[in-house]
C-alpha cells in the first residue's frame, strides 16, 4: 500500500480533527508510509509526535515507539486512547506493569487492536519481549528523543546505543528517528549509530521568531533582579531554571516571601508533590515554577511568557530546549540567562571526576555556551548557526528580538586579522582547536604546541598585538560567517572552509564587534550603591539623622546605638513605611525595628506622601534568612557560654568572620551575652573605660577608638567590647 492510496488528510481529520498539516508533517508521514528510513529534526512544539502517530493508526500491524521517560509515554498513550474507541489502541510496555497487564498488552497486539506500543529502551533488551515481537506484524519503529543516542546530545542514555542491534533482530523494519535538537555533530552520530545513513532527512527551521533572547550579568543582586522582572510581568506564567535542587528551593522561597506565587520542582521531591506542582502551574494556580531540568519534559503549556536561567546551562541544546518552552502559542516569550564566568568554572569542576572522553565532550559543549553568552553578534544567528542553520540577521524573521541587536556594540575593521587567522589555521595543518590557534597567534606555548613544534614556526606570535579575548571573539564571528568550520569527526578542530581559502586569496572588509566583558566588578558597585549616600534621598537622610539624634537623646544613648548610618542610608533609598518593611533594611532586625522603628516609619510615610514619592517596591527584596542557621548556632552557643574559638572552628570561620556575624546580630537588635568571654580578657576597670568611651562617642568606628586609646587595646578587644556595649545599651 503506498502513500497515495491512503488519504492521509482524511485520517488527519478523522483522528486528530485538524484540516491541514503543519510544516513538514505531510512529507514525513508519506515517507514513513512508503517504508523509508526517515530522520526528523523538529523543534519542541513543532508537532513531532503526529509524524509517527498518524501512520501507525492507518497502517497494518503495530508500531513500536521507543521513548526515554515513563511519564512521557503515559501522557502520550492517554492522548491516543482519547482519539479512539478501542482502549487497547495504545499501550505501554515497561517495568511498571504486572503479569496480568503484560498479558493484556500481548493479547491486544496479537489481535491487531494495538497500533502503538510505547517501550523504554531497557524493555526492548528483554529476551521474552524480543521473542514475542518477532512473532507479530510490526509496521515500523519510531525512536523518539533520538539525541539520547549521541554522547554529544544534551541527554545521552547509554541504553539507546544498542537499539540498532535489537531492531535488526525484529526483521527488516523501517525506522523513524525524531529529535528536537540536533547539531550537525549529533545528527551524524544518530544516523551512523542507527545504521540509517540512507534515511530521508527532514529538518524544520529552529528559528523561534517570537522569543526575545537576553543575557544579563549575574551579580550578587541577581535575586532582586529576577523579582523585579517577574513583578513587571505580573499575571504571566514563567519558569526559572536552576542547576541544583538546593538553589531551586532557595529561589522558590525568596519568590514566595516577596509575594510571587511560585512552587519548586525537582527530582528530589516525591512524585505526588511533583505532579501537584506541575498541575498548579498548568491550571494557573501559581505563576512561576522554579525548577531543575527535570521539569518541562512533555509540559504542553502554550502560554509560558518567560524562561529565566538563574544558572547557565551545560550546553546550548539544553538552553534551546528550555527556552523553547516559552511562547509555544506564538505569543511573546522573554528568555533571560544570567551569566558569570564563575558558574562556568563551577561546572568544569563538576566534570573533573568523569572519564576523560566525557570530560572533553562536556568541556567542548560548555565552551559553546560561553561563546553564546559573551558574543556581541546576533544571538539568534549564533544559536541557529550552532544548529547548522543559516540566518540573515538583517531580514530574517525575528531579527531584532535580541539584546545584542537592539543595543549593538561598535564594530572595527578586522580584514587583516581575519586573513592572519585563516593563514595560521591553514599553516598549522588543521591540527588545533580554538585555544591552540589563539596561543599560536599571541605566542604562548603549551604542551600541544611544543609537541608539534609550532613555536619554532615563523608565524608563531604573529598576532601578539591583540590579546586572547580579541582573537577568541574573532574566531567565533569567522566561524558563524563560514570562513572556518569545526570538523565534525574530531569536534572542535578548526578547518579553513572553501570560502576561507577564497578569502585568503582576496580579502574583503570584515567588521567585528568585541565580546561582552562580564566582569565580577559589577557586583560590588551595586552593593556599594545602596550603602553610599550618592543614591539615597539626601533630604530624607537629613530628617532621619535629626530624628535619630532626638530618640538617642531621650534614651540617653549615642545615636549609632539606635540605627547605624548604613541603615539610615538604606531607609532613604527604599522608603519603608511599615515595621515589616523596615526589617528588610540593611542591618535592621525584628528586635530593632520593634524597639525604635515606629517614629522612623511614620516620618518616612509622611515624607513619601508630602513629596509624591513612588516607592521602589522591587528594591525591598526580603531574604529568607539563608544564613540564619549560622546565626542561630552562634546565639544558642553563646547562651551556653561556649568558647568563641570553638564556635568559630565548628562553623569553619576565623575570628574575624565570627565577629562580623556577631556584629550583624547585635546591630540588628538581638542580645548576645558575651560578658563571660570578655571577663577572661579584660578586667572590670578596662571594661568600664571602654564602655564609657562608646557612651560619650559620636561614632562607633573602631579606627577612632584605636586612636583614642593609642595602643592600650587591640582591635579584637575593642570589637568585642563594642558588641557587648550595643547588646546591653541598644537591645
Amino acid at each position: 500500500m503506498n502513500s497515495n492510496e491512503i488519504d492521509i488528510h482524511e485520517a488527519l481529520k478523522k483522528y486528530f480533527g485538524f484540516s491541514q498539516f503543519k510544516g513538514l508533517q505531510e512529507k514525513v508521514i508519506r515517507s514513513v508510509i512508503d517504508k523509508q528510513n526517515t530522520f526528523v529534526i523538529m523543534p519542541t512544539g513543532g508537532g513531532k509526535s503526529l509524524c509517527y502517530q498518524l501512520p501507525a493508526l492507518i497502517q497494518e500491524g503495530t508500531a513500536i515507539v521507543v521513548s526515554p521517560l515513563i511519564a512521557l509515554m503515559k501522557n502520550q498513550v492517554d492522548a491516543i486512547r482519547s482519539l479512539s474507541s478501542a482502549e487497547g489502541v495504545a499501550h505501554v510496555l515497561n517495568s511498571s506493569l504486572n503479569k496480568t497487564e503484560i498479558n493484556q498488552v500481548k493479547k491486544d497486539i496479537t489481535t491487531g487492536v494495538t497500533k502503538l506500543l510505547y517501550v523504554a529502551p531497557e524493555s526492548l533488551t528483554k529476551e521474552e519481549y524480543v521473542e514475542f515481537l518477532q512473532s507479530v506484524p510490526i509496521s515500523f519503529v519510531a525512536i523518539d528523543e533520538a539525541h539520547c543516542i549521541s554522547e554529544w546530545g544534551h541527554d545521552f542514555r547509554p541504553e539507546y546505543r544498542n537499539l540498532r542491534s535489537i531492531i535488526k533482530q525484529l526483521g527488516n523494519i523501517p525506522v523513524i528517528g525524531l529529535t528536537a535538537t540536533a547539531t550537525p555533530k549529533v545528527q551524524e552520530d544518530i544516523l551512523k549509530n542507527l545504521d540509517m545513513t540512507d534515511a530521508l532527512v527532514y529538518k524544520a527551521s529552529f528559528n523561534r521568531p517570537n522569543l526575545f533572547y537576553e543575557v544579563r550579568t549575574k551579580t550578587k543582586n541577581v535575586e532582586a533582579d529576577i523579582i523585579r522582572f517577574i513583578k513587571q510581568n505580573k499575571g504571566k506564567s514563567g519558569i526559572v531554571y536552576c542547576l541544583s535542587r538546593k538553589k531551586v528551593e532557595e529561589i522558590a522561597q525568596v519568590l514566595q516571601v516577596n509575594g510571587i506565587s511560585a512552587v519548586p520542582y525537582h527530582a528530589g521531591l516525591d512524585a505526588k508533590t511533583r505532579a501537584k506542582h506541575q498541575d498548579m502551574f498548568l491550571m494557573e494556580d501559581v505563576e512561576v515554577v522554579v525548577a531543575t531540568i527535570a521539569f518541562g519534559m512533555g509540559i504542553d503549556k502554550p502560554d509560558v511568557r518567560f524562561v529565566i536561567h538563574h544558572d547557565i546551562p551545560k550546553s546550548l541544546e539544553s538552553y534551546y530546549q528550555e527556552t523553547g518552552r516559552a511562547g509555544r502559542d506564538g505569543g511573546e516569550g522573554h528568555c533571560i540567562a544570567y551569566y558569570s564566568y564563575k558558574d562556568v568554572e563551577k561546572l568544569e569542576k563538576f566534570m573533573a571526576g568523569k572519564p576523560v572522553a566525557e570530560q572533553e565532550i562536556g568541556y567542548a559543549l560548555l565552551q559553546e555556551v560561553v561563546a553564546y553568552a559573551e558574543t556581541s553578534m546576533s544571538r539568534r544567528k549564533f544559536l541557529l548557526h550552532y544548529f547548522g542553520e543559516e540566518f540573515d540577521s538583517e531580514t530574517g524573521e525575528g531579527a531584532d528580538m535580541d539584546d545584542n541587536v537592539r543595543n549593538p556594540k561598535s564594530k572595527v575593521e578586522a580584514k587583516d586579522q581575519v586573513k592572519q587567522l585563516l593563514e595560521v589555521v591553514r599553516d598549522t595543518k588543521h591540527l588545533y582547536k580554538s585555544k591552540e590557534i589563539v596561543f599560536t597567534l599571541i605566542g604562548r606555548v603549551n604542551a600541544t604546541i611544543k609537541a608539534h613544534r609550532t613555536d619554532t614556526q615563523p608565524f608563531f606570535g604573529c598576532g601578539s598585538d591583540f590579546d586572547e579575548r580579541y582573537w577568541m571573539a574573532l574566531i567565533r564571528q569567522v566561524l558563524v560567517d563560514g570562513l572556518l568550520n569545526k570538523d565534525i569527526e574530531t569536534y572542535g578542530i578548526l578547518k579553513v572552509s572553501d570560502a576561507g581559502h577564497a578569502y585568503i586569496e582576496k580579502p574583503t572588509s570584515f567588521l567585528m564587534s568585541e565580546d561582552h566583558e562580564y566582569s565580577e566588578a559589577e557586583d560590588d558597585t551595586i552593593v556599594a550603591a545602596a550603602k553610599s549616600t550618592g543614591t539615597a534621598d539626601e533630604a530624607l537622610m537629613g530628617m532621619l539623622k535629626e530624628l535619630r539624634k532626638k530618640v538617642a537623646k531621650k534614651l540617653g544613648v549615642p545615636p549609632f546605638v539606635v540605627f547605624q548610618d548604613p541603615s539610615l542610608e538604606d531607609m532613604a533609598l527604599k522608603y519603608p513605611i511599615t515595621i515589616d518593611e523596615l526589617t528588610n533594611i540593611h542591618g535592621v532586625g525584628e528586635g530593632k525595628a520593634k524597639k525604635y522603628g515606629k517614629e522612623f516609619v511614620e516620618l518616612i510615610a509622611r515624607y513619601v506622601e508630602d513629596n509624591d514619592i513612588i516607592r521602589p517596591d522591587d528594591l525591598v527584596v526580603k531574604s529568607t534568612g539563608a544564613n540564619s542557621s549560622n546565626k542561630l548556632y552562634i546565639i544558642q552557643n553563646i547562651d551556653r557560654k561556649l568558647s568563641l574559638d570553638d564556635i568559630a572552628s565548628a562553623k569553619g570561620m576565623n575570628m574575624d568572620a565570627l565577629l562580623k556575624e556577631m556584629e550583624q546580630i547585635v546591630y540588628s537588635g538581638t542580645k548576645l551575652n558575651i560578658g563571660y568571654w570578655i571577663d577572661e580578657i579584660l578586667d572590670e576597670d578596662q571594661q568600664e573605660e571602654i564602655h564609657e568611651y562608646f557612651m560619650d562617642s559620636e561614632t562607633d568606628r573602631i579606627e577612632d577608638a584605636l586612636r583614642e586609646f593609642d595602643g592600650d587595646y587591640d582591635i579584637e578587644e575593642l570589637r568585642l567590647m563594642r558588641i557587648k556595649f550595643i547588646s546591653e545599651v541598644a537591645n
